[in-house]
């Protein structure tokens, strides 16, 4: 195969990633807000209802910190924070992303970004400081640690961040291109003339 075609399979036109993150942000943004609704509906607060057990409970509650719980305080600051990291992904997409990789990946945390920044923006207590609707419990997850109580978009945001981490490491770029790609195409091109053994000394 190759590395033109391989290439392709791998990259996308500038519409088909920013309709790709479109799409998975606009999925997941569904699929918390729906589960959200249904906690509310059907849960009491503050109340363990088991699942499976000790390996799944539901239990709601009104988070006024980050994910899983996290900074509970300072909540405008993560309203700001969240409505940024989403206005960043959005430009990103319009502007740069071509890998197909990375608009999975930017569509999936987009759509979990803007699920809790719903909640921040619409819900109670008020405008930029509503609390995060949390509800799945887990406490295996912990290890022994004080667990948390999160919700999809949580799950979404922590997972495509450990995502972006692994993209950045095997050096996958936004266009699709690879740094390791780059640099040898780039060493290629910085051959001396000399090199060719019909060049005049």
């Amino acid at each position: 195969m190759s590395s033109r075609t391989s290439a392709s399979r791998t990259t996308l036109r500038a519409a088909a990633a920013g309709t790709t993150i479109a799409i998975l942000a606009v999925l997941v943004l569904a699929a918390d807000q729906f589960t959200k609704f249904l906690a509310l509906a059907n849960l009491p607060e503050r109340q363990a209802v088991p699942v499976l057990g000790d390996f799944l409970q539901l239990y709601l509650t009104f988070n006024p910190g980050a994910a899983f719980s996290l900074g509970e305080g300072v909540t405008w600051v993560f309203t700001l924070v969240l409505a940024a990291a989403a206005v960043t992904i959005i430009v990103l997409a319009v502007t740069r992303v071509r890998s197909r990789a990375w608009a999975i990946v930017l569509g999936l945390l987009l759509g979990g970004i803007l699920g809790n920044l719903g909640d921040r923006l619409f819900r109670a207590p008020g405008f930029l400081v509503g609390h995060v609707v949390d509800f799945i419990h887990t406490p295996w997850l912990w290890l022994g640690f004080p667990s948390a109580i999160y919700n999809v978009a949580d799950s979404f945001i922590v997972t495509m961040m450990l995502a972006v981490a692994i993209l950045v490491l095997l050096g996958v770029r936004f266009d699709g291109s690879r740094e390791k790609d780059a640099a040898a195409t780039a060493d290629d091109e910085e051959q001396p003339a000399s090199a060719d053994p019909h060049a005049q000394p």
